[in-house]
């Protein structure tokens, strides 16, 4: 499949901006696709984007809606997640995955999921 690994996280006051990347190796990148997800301390990991293959569907999960954008450069074999007006509640470590299935759609369980990265933490501050 592919490896991910992401970057991009750190600490940003509440409203302000991240932009997170999650780099892949492998010749299969654009058969995938990418869900970024997140856990706090103490709550399970959920669910908060993914994009598919080609880069034409999304989905957000409702809390992150109007605030983040994820896309992604096939030819870089990189996706982005973009968030805008940070809140605290959007601090967590951020991890990208691929979906089990080529050209597999729709889902947003991690278990649908591998080859997660290592994670990257996001911190807001009030």
């Amino acid at each position: 499949q592919v490896q991910l690994v992401e970057s991009g996280g750190g600490l940003v006051q509440a409203g302000g901006s991240l932009r997170l990347s999650c780099a892949a190796s492998g010749h299969t990148f654009n058969w995938y696709t990418i869900g970024w997800f997140r856990q706090a301390p103490g709550k399970e990991r959920e669910f908060v984007a993914y994009v598919s293959p080609s880069g034409g569907m999304t989905r957000y999960r409702e809390s992150v809606k109007d605030r983040f954008t994820i896309s992604r450069d096939n030819a870089q074999n990189t996706v982005y997640l973009q968030m805008t007006s940070l809140k605290p509640d959007d601090a967590a470590v951020y991890f990208c995955a691929a979906d089990k299935i080529p050209y597999g759609l729709g889902h947003i369980r991690e278990d649908d999921y591998s080859s997660w990265g290592q994670g990257t933490q996001v911190t807001v501050s009030s």
